[in-house]
């Protein structure tokens, strides 16, 4: 699959999928193993924002977003290999937990 030809969740998973047939590496793509991985590759993407001030967080130097955008993208690939080994539909997931926030966090009539 040509990377331009993935436009959303569904397309991603199934490049994804097809990257890591062609290397044989779904065999290493348990759950486990990919809740690890993302895990490490969110705890790199921490490292371009620790000790930062919260202005600095918000305008990294070009170098520092460049990284930044690859460890956000490994994170969001281990998501979506999760999800798939899972079999959870993050769509879905996310539109149940939102709602879920919904009833628990209320919006404040007293917002300042």
């Amino acid at each position: 699959m040509n990377t331009t030809d993935i436009r959303d969740l569904t397309s991603l998973r199934d490049a994804l999928r097809e990257f890591a047939d062609a290397r044989d590496w779904r065999q290493f793509h348990t759950p486990k193993n990919l809740a690890m991985a993302m895990i490490v590759e969110a705890a790199e993407l921490v490292e371009h924002f620790q000790w930062l001030t919260p202005e600095q967080s918000r305008a990294l130097p070009p170098e520092t977003l460049a990284a930044a955008r690859d460890e956000v993208a490994d994170t969001l690939i281990y998501l979506v290999e999760l999800a798939d080994a899972l079999d959870i539909d993050l769509i879905a997931a996310a539109r149940a937990k939102m709602a879920k926030n919904a009833i628990k966090y209320p919006p404040s009539e007293n917002i300042e």
